[in-house]
């Protein structure tokens, strides 16, 4: 920190994108049975629009940017576009999915008849049988975020490249490690699913107590984020992987050992039977894409380089925060309070101490985050620092760690001009002694006074739809979307053309040695 108080403009230059997850509804706020919009191009190629799980499960993609406002911007725009060309439907506005009467009424992603494409349904087909498809209609925000040269010239100096190459990827897996240990206050400030539509937990197994509005809403009184319990993102079947973050090797082992176990369970499904294939493979993971975390260590892959060997070959490029909620109160999901404090965050757990984390601390944050997301507005709740018992309730340690940001804020508003940095610190700090502030709450208390998710969903969605009916671009223009739109169309063909193998051999190869098909 002190040595940035003295040259700020070292964090000048921060990337940044945003994906954001979101289901087409129909305007009666049900799921849409209509297959990908021909207006958005195609899933597999388009560089900005792409679906997640289900064809009706939208993500929206931005480039790398180093404003947030233009990040912003460009995030509306897509969003602009992609309502136009929706034929009257909209986006359904909270993380937990809207009404779903059947599983099956959730559709697989189609990407063509390419093996790539092929491969990815299949992998989605293996995540159904798996874990069940109205878990992975779950929505999400990811936050992508990396550091400026001149930062890591400003905390190692001069080194040789592949010197500076190991010292950034332990750098960001220090950042990492912090992040698990101090993560929990973002599903505390924006978590925003406490409450859900009873058609989830018809479908799924629950334990928690949950309390029942009108026809069929559930929600926790203290709940933040729902999506992040084992009942929704945090999936319990991953939970006895030992993936550790001391370092780039050590993580790509535990990934790869996961890839590579056999899992007797998911063999029980079967890999392939009379009617073609159920999964990937039998393995704990089919692919490294499965793993299910708060935050993951990336780097830009070149073309059929699966991501491990991405990190193997280049070291970390950037990090990928994926505990965000949709926000509700945003109409693109996410907004630039959230962004301010994510960088503010994010850069705090780079510069922090962080000590390798033993196999007595795993459980302890995993704890502290499992009470945050359902009970984490509780007056008095108390959470565990570290393995030597001291507690802190969850307002004094969020004080206690504001106290930092608030300095750091002081430097980044001097690289970057204004008090942004600031006024956010100053406005969330209050948030841990007035939770009523918090998304959750505000979320949770508008449900309740309808007594219905739906109705509070469905009601955000044709505001929204309205607000985006209208307006101009601002970024990208309507002329580029739609190029890109023919492009990507071109590109999935030519793709699928290109193809010179079987799917079977196709796969045969993508896995090598490491899973039993």
């Amino acid at each position: 920190m002190a040595a940035l108080s003295e040259q700020p403009d070292a964090l000048k230059g921060i990337g940044r994108g945003v994906e954001r997850e979101a289901l087409r509804i129909t305007p009666e706020g049900t799921l849409s049975s209509a297959a990908h919009p021909i207006a958005l191009g195609s899933a597999l190629t388009h560089q900005w629009i792409t679906t997640d799980f289900a064809e009706q499960l939208l993500e929206f993609i931005t480039p790398v940017t180093y404003s947030v406002p233009d990040m912003l911007t460009q995030l509306q725009d897509i969003h602009r576009f992609t309502y136009r060309a929706m034929d009257g439907e909209s986006l359904w506005p909270l993380s937990m999915p809207c009404y779903v009467e059947n599983e099956d009424d959730i559709t697989l992603a189609q990407y063509g008849t390419s093996n790539v494409g092929q491969m990815k349904t299949l992998y989605r087909q293996g995540l159904k049988h798996r874990y069940g498809s109205v878990m992975q209609v779950i929505s999400g925000v990811h936050f992508n975020f990396s550091f400026p040269d001149s930062f890591w010239q400003s905390m190692f100096g001069d080194q040789a490249p592949y010197a500076r190459q190991e010292s950034v990827s332990d750098a960001y897996f220090g950042l990492i490690r912090n992040y698990y240990r101090f993560g929990w206050m973002i599903p505390y400030l924006f978590g925003a699913s406490p409450a859900l539509c009873g058609s989830f937990i018809d479908q799924t197994k629950t334990n928690l107590d949950f309390t029942v509005l009108g026809k069929g809403t559930n929600y926790l009184p203290y709940a933040t984020s729902l999506r992040l319990s084992d009942l929704g993102y945090t999936n319990s079947a991953q939970s006895g992987l030992k993936i550790g973050f001391n370092g780039l090797d050590q993580y790509l082992e535990g990934v790869r050992a996961a890839i590579r176990t056999p899992s007797a369970d998911f063999a029980k499904m079967g890999v392939k039977d009379a009617s073609g294939y159920n999964q990937l493979n039998a393995n704990v993971l089919q692919i490294e894409n499965e793993l299910y975390a708060p935050i993951r260590p990336k780097r830009v892959a070149k073309s059929g380089e699966k991501p491990s060997e991405a990190l193997e070959r280049g070291g970390v490029e950037y990090i990928e925060v994926r505990s965000l909620d949709v926000n509700p109160f945003s109409p693109t999901g996410i907004d630039d309070t959230q962004v301010y404090f994510l960088d503010l965050f994010v850069t705090w757990c780079a510069l922090s101490d962080s000590e390798p984390m033993t196999d007595c601390e795993l459980p302890c944050w995993r704890d502290n985050w499992n009470k945050i997301v359902l009970e984490g507005r509780k007056p008095g709740l108390t959470l565990q620092i570290g393995c030597q018992g001291e507690q802190l309730t969850q307002a004094e340690w969020g004080r206690r760690v504001f106290a930092d940001l608030s300095e750091l804020a002081v430097v980044m508003d001097k690289a970057y001009g204004g008090d942004n940095y600031q006024k956010v610190c100053h406005e969330l700090v209050s948030w841990f002694d007035e939770p009523e502030k918090t998304l959750s709450a505000r979320l949770l208390r508008e449900v309740i006074e309808q007594q219905s998710i739906g109705k509070v969903g469905l009601a955000i969605a044709k505001q929204n739809a309205e607000l985006y009916s209208q307006g101009e671009y601002h970024l990208v223009s309507e002329s580029q979307f739609i190029e890109e739109s023919r492009v990507s169309l071109k590109k999935q063909q030519d793709v699928e053309q290109g193809d010179a193998i079987s799917f079977d051999q196709y796969l045969a190869e993508y896995f090598g040695d490491s899973v039993s098909l």
